[in-house]
């Protein structure tokens, strides 16, 4: 189904008249946009006669890019193995071999444990620029070669103990955790070891997501304790350069974690006084959740990205939830739209109003910034459809320049279908509905049939949001309908 651009209607974003309505009556105050047709209205005085002077255009928000982040991470590595190479002495000595890869694999754990905490601090110009979900999955995947490092680590040191004093690798072992740093060393490894273990794929999905949050807090008393154990080896205690850098590096970082995991989260949390207004039924099992606060413009939350969502009610302030804003913020209102696939979400649809919100965020990198094309594909996959909806109203462009592919199982699944129309026709943008079964004979997201829909479909940018598969269905597909990799930009937000 394509909705051509029609603006006899009236609407258009914003709830600013389009350019085949009639003029507003003056003695009437300004109509709302339809999303906020429930809320009450204020009256907007008529302008003064004299100019009122401009407000200051904040600057752009400072993005991180991924290669840059990396290169920035790459480059303090090679610190690190340059502070070993200072202080490594070259023996053929079989202990003296084992002894120097101990101290090459404990310095890279240490900065890799501290660049695992770094990803996961929630600094703004990372989470912005990089994407949440990247920062995700970068942190599992350095996690793994952590833990690699840390074992490593362990077996050199103790072969290397054990050839030094003629012992057993047994005996070692026990002489060793005679010493306080080096037991303080192996109960951090074992602390690691725990969040490793439970964060793996196959036990993350029998383990509850507060259990496996309560173990992830490990990580940083194992962080703590290998900190301490750093200080007091001798590729540290030796150096006081060395020793000094190794403790601004932690000590840059916790504070780090500390201001944006907890002092913005609570600073937010007190000047926004966030509240529940309306819960409103969007189709089968979707409800949308309208909240108001006060001076949210300063949140500068932009479309497409999502805020962690913790509802203070009784069975829901233990948890915060990641979901996508599904309108712009305006009046000092936010919208989420969220489907019921889970114990929390489902409780989502009972909130009342006056709930009390604490919102942490924004997050995430699939905003406009990102736009390097004129025109620009929009492919929603069921509830994906959220933060596409947003983009769909606000992305600029002329008539023809958006395109939004909608998918779902049939038309009852399609959420917030006449906001989309309307937004369609005020825009002079295409919009489709893909419907039918996901196992069906045909694919409507063939790299054919999604060339038949948007002919010059490797002139986009395409902004992806959906379930897991589809967006890894689509993704193949667009790139071989010649789509270029890094012009799909897609986030996954099951963290």
């Amino acid at each position: 189904m394509t909705i051509q651009a029609d603006l006899s209607d009236g609407y258009a974003p914003g709830g600013a008249p389009s350019p085949g309505a009639p003029p507003p009556d003056p003695a009437e105050p300004p109509s709302t946009h339809p999303l906020y047709s429930r809320l009450t209205p204020r009256y907007v005085p008529p302008r003064p006669h004299y100019a009122p002077r401009r407000a200051p255009v904040p600057a752009p928000p400072l993005r991180l890019s991924p290669m840059a982040l990396l290169r920035v991470l790459g480059l303090g590595a090679v610190v690190v193995v340059g502070l070993w190479l200072a202080q490594a002495e070259p023996s053929v000595r079989l202990d003296a071999l084992f002894a120097t890869l101990a101290h090459l694999t404990g310095l890279l754990a240490g900065y890799g444990i501290l660049v695992m905490l770094l990803l996961m601090a929630r600094v703004p110009a990372i989470e912005h620029g990089v994407g949440a979900d990247r920062l995700a999955r970068w942190h599992a995947l350095g996690g793994r070669h952590v833990l690699t490092l840390c074992f490593a680590h362990a077996l050199f040191a103790l072969c290397g103990y054990a050839v030094h004093t003629g012992t057993d690798v047994f005996d070692a072992a026990v002489d060793l955790m005679g010493y306080p740093g080096l037991a303080a060393a192996a109960v951090g490894t074992a602390l690691l070891a725990a969040v490793g273990v439970t964060s793996a794929r196959t036990a993350r999905r029998r383990v509850r997501h507060e259990t496996w949050r309560a173990v992830h807090l490990l990580t940083y008393a194992g962080a703590a304790l290998a900190f301490a154990h750093q200080l007091a080896g001798p590729d540290l205690a030796g150096g006081a350069f060395a020793a000094w850098l190794w403790t601004l590096l932690h000590t840059t970082v916790g504070t780090l974690l500390v201001w944006y995991r907890l002092v913005v989260p609570a600073r937010q949390a007190l000047r926004h006084s966030l509240r529940v207004t309306e819960v409103r039924v969007e189709g089968p099992d979707v409800v949308s959740v309208v909240m108001q606060g006060l001076g949210l413009d300063a949140l500068r939350a932009e479309p497409g990205q999502f805020f962690r969502w913790r509802f203070l009610s009784r069975r829901l302030w233990r948890t915060a939830l990641p979901f996508s804003l599904s309108a712009p913020v305006r009046d000092d209102t936010l919208r989420i739209t969220v489907k019921a696939c889970g114990d929390h979400t489902r409780r989502i649809r009972r909130l009342r109003p006056g709930v009390r919100v604490l919102a942490t965020g924004p997050f995430g990198a699939m905003t406009a910034h990102r736009r390097t094309r004129r025109k620009v594909l929009l492919l929603a996959g069921g509830v994906g459809i959220t933060p596409m909806r947003a983009l769909f109203e606000t992305l600029p462009g002329e008539p023809g320049d958006l395109t939004l592919l909608y998918r779902a199982g049939n038309a009852a699944q399609l959420v917030l279908r006449e906001e989309l129309e309307g937004i369609a026709a005020a825009r002079g943008a295409a919009l489709h509905y893909l419907l039918g079964p996901s196992d069906g004979s045909f694919d409507p997201l063939a790299p054919q049939a999604l060339r038949n829909l948007v002919p010059d479909l490797a002139q986009h940018d395409v902004y992806l949001c959906g379930p897991p598969g589809m967006s890894t269905a689509a993704v193949a597909a667009l790139e071989r309908a010649g789509v270029p990799a890094d012009r799909i930009h897609s986030e996954q937000f099951t963290f």
